[in-house]
């Protein structure tokens, strides 16, 4: 298994940035054909997930629902004062897998993956593993 990994600068305290072109690359490079890729953000206020890329409000929803949830102030006991983006991530979850058919990933027509970061700004890893039959 080969885990491959890039970054992604995210812009504000919470941001949802498109990284499907840089996993599909991933998924390129590993040379497999059919399989499943598997996206993972090690980091405990930034996650992963699978939504609508077509339209750029769908995921601005997301982030401002997400903040109505879980505000940024609230009654938490975490000393470091990011608890809230500790929830967010929990939330998102750290990884999402998706099918590699023919070498490319099987997203549905407006499915795109987001790195979200809820502590941001930062320059965040995502680490990717593909898994399927041989190489090409």
């Amino acid at each position: 298994m080969k885990v491959m990994t890039f970054q992604v600068k995210t812009a504000a305290r919470s941001d949802a940035v498109d990284i499907t072109a840089s996993v599909a690359e991933k998924v390129r490079e590993s040379g497999i054909r059919d399989g499943i890729c598997l996206v993972y953000v090690p980091h405990t206020t930034a996650g992963v997930t699978i939504n609508e890329g077509a339209d750029p409000a769908v995921m601005d929803d997301v982030l401002r629902a997400l903040d109505r949830l879980v505000p940024w102030q609230a009654d938490y006991r975490h000393s470091e004062g990011n608890a809230a983006a500790h929830i967010k991530t929990t939330l998102t979850g750290s990884s999402v897998s998706v099918l590699v058919e023919n070498g490319r990933l099987l997203l549905g027509t407006w499915q795109r993956i987001f790195l979200c970061d809820f502590d941001g700004p930062r320059t965040r890893k995502v680490h990717v593993t593909v898994q399927g039959g041989d190489p090409a």
